[in-house]
């Protein structure tokens, strides 16, 4: 197999590896192969690795299925964020498409990768749209990388400093962008 990244690439600071198993879910739902390989794939694989080598009726197998399934609805909660966002940006019928990142995508300019690293980072700095103990993902540099050639990257951010501001709890402003108020 080749390295998913070249040395070179401006992606190998975000942590991407070899590809071992097109067939092993890593994303979020079973049978997906369409995934790149990171840190935080393999700390997936990894549990499930582990939980498949013990015995299912365990405490232990129990607590890492919980586990397993708690993050993979994290996975699906912030890619379910993105998606809203392009949505509301006018990207109803590109946003799967703008979201799918597999082993082959490519950086459509790597004269943008440290626009799409800065941006990526205030995403996760300024915003709600990640959880805030989620580690960064690659996949998503890929997908900033794609608005960055579409100039809707700044719009994004912005948007998503609206939809998902910065706040103490994970709250979420109304689809019409009101602030919510708390008693």
């Amino acid at each position: 197999m080749s390295p998913l990244c070249s040395n070179n690439n401006p992606y190998a600071s975000f942590g991407a590896t070899l590809a071992r198993d097109e067939e092993q879910n890593l994303w979020s739902t079973p049978h997906d192969v369409t995934h790149t390989e990171a840190d935080d794939d393999r700390v997936l694989y990894n549990m499930i690795v582990g939980r498949s080598q013990l015995d299912k009726d365990s405490e232990e197998w129990q607590k890492l299925n919980y586990d397993i399934y708690t993050l993979r609805q994290t996975r699906k909660e912030v890619r379910s964020r993105w998606k809203h966002i392009l949505e509301d940006l006018g990207f109803q019928k590109e946003a799967d498409s703008l979201l799918s990142v597999t082993k082959l995508s490519t950086v459509s300019d790597s004269q943008n990768m440290s626009k799409a690293r800065d941006i990526l980072l205030k995403l996760s700095e300024e915003t709600n749209i990640f959880p805030t103990s989620w580690e960064l993902s690659e996949r998503y540099l890929f997908v900033v990388d794609r608005l960055i050639a579409l100039d809707a990257a700044d719009e994004f951010f912005k948007l998503a400093s609206v939809v998902y501001p910065k706040r103490g709890s994970m709250e979420r402003v109304d689809e019409k962008y009101a602030p919510v108020m708390t008693p």
